[in-house]
């Protein structure tokens, strides 16, 4: 798989790319990151936006430019472009996205991107959550990051992430490690019994319960809270 990240701040991107999981997933997941300043002849990638208003527009030219150059290289899945008015991104949207051969992450910045790159070149958007960041480079890495653990060989547990929250429309159960009391708090007996049913009961009912205290939205009408095992 092969991921390439365009943005305007590079030296953001290589940050965060670094303290990811997409650091050792050398072999199996290629990220690159491409500065879009490399794309403008004059150096210039934003400007004022015409109508008026504060804030500046990332410009339409190094954006086309740099994505025809990716092209050039090999056949995209999908030109996604990390925005607050895309779709949400769920762990469905991750799993979906992991099969894919090549993205391409377009970041935000400043005010946003000329809408016609939107109109043109982008074949979908993806928001991270109802939030601004300064940075549209987090976005993209952060997408880059879900996307990446779930591609087979890149987690040294390749069960790790079956289990994960929402990966069933579900919360994670409570985890407990040693020792198995601490200041007066004690791991469930269940957990120690090694009665690998009942622990699997016990999460499970876990699992739904938490997830209908804290987001009970996530509930399906079939997925009702079952008492505590």
């Amino acid at each position: 798989m092969r991921i390439d990240l365009v943005v305007a701040l590079p030296d953001a991107a290589h940050s965060a790319l670094g303290a990811s999981i997409c650091r050792r997933a050398g072999g199996r997941v290629e990220v690159r990151v491409h500065a879009l300043r490399d794309f403008a002849a004059d150096r210039q990638i934003d400007d004022y936006p015409y109508g008026g208003g504060g804030g500046m527009v990332l410009k339409p030219e190094p954006i086309f430019c740099c994505l025809d150059a990716l092209r050039g290289e090999g056949p995209v899945d999908d030109v996604i472009f990390l925005s607050p008015d895309g779709e949400r991104l769920t762990q469905e949207v991750a799993n979906e996205l992991s099969l894919c051969r090549r993205l391409v992450l377009v970041a935000g910045h400043y005010k946003g991107i000329d809408e016609r790159v939107r109109k043109a070149a982008v074949t979908r958007e993806i928001s991270i959550g109802d939030f601004v960041l300064s940075s549209g480079e987090l976005a993209a890495v952060i997408l880059a990051d879900a996307v990446v653990r779930l591609v087979p060989g890149v987690l040294g547990d390749a069960s790790s992430a079956l289990s994960d929250s929402f990966q069933d429309g579900l919360l994670g159960a409570p985890v407990y490690t040693r020792p198995a009391s601490l200041r007066g708090m004690a791991v469930p007996d269940v957990l120690l019994s090694g009665d690998h049913g009942r622990i699997a009961a016990w999460r499970e009912a876990e699992r739904i319960s938490r997830t209908a205290r804290r987001r009970p939205d996530l509930l399906s009408n079939s997925q009702q809270p079952q008492p505590q095992a």
